[in-house]
């Protein structure tokens, strides 16, 4: 594996990890506002960024390559979130930021000639796709009810049982 890919495969395990960092305190956030199936749903979001990170990681340990765990992998991330809404503005924002991310991988590899690094990030071009799809249609919905409704309650139930 060249080296340019290999930092850019190890910057991106960085990445995955830190998303797995933002969900959880966007997780603790929503418990803080009672919100517990919002909550919920960034807790299994945040598993799914764990197990992209450990595909990083693998790939690079099957590729023998070195694996280096950036120093910044866990910075500090936001605390508050706002309003719902607010919320999962952030959480598209931050899974566009990510696709950005994969697709400039994509591109290295195919300069590179690197066929087993393009076979590999196909499926997290494909990921991408249903990532921001479900936070646009979570997004959607929310925006959709009145802020003083009640209506918040019933979705915070729906995400509950992701």
């Amino acid at each position: 594996m060249d080296k340019k890919l290999q930092d850019a495969f190890n910057e991106q395990l960085r990445n995955e990890f830190y998303s797995a960092y933002l969900y959880l305190s966007m997780a603790a956030y929503c418990e803080a506002c009672n919100l517990p199936g919002f909550s919920h749903w960034l807790q299994v979001q945040r598993l799914e960024e764990l197990e992209h990170g450990m595909k990083f990681f693998k790939h690079l340990a099957d590729r023998g390559a070195r694996i280096i765990l950036q120093g910044e992998a866990v910075r500090e991330v936001p605390t508050d979130f706002g309003t719902p809404v607010e919320l999962f503005e952030k959480v598209l924002e931050h899974e566009k930021f990510i696709t950005d991310k994969i697709n400039k991988l994509y591109e290295l590899a195919m300069e590179l000639k690197d066929y087993p690094a393009q076979v590999f990030l196909q499926w997290f071009i494909t990921e991408q796709v249903e990532e921001e799809k479900s936070a646009s249609d979570i997004l959607a919905m929310l925006k959709m009810v009145k802020p003083d409704s009640g209506a918040i309650f019933m979705i915070d139930k729906k995400l509950g049982e992701r």
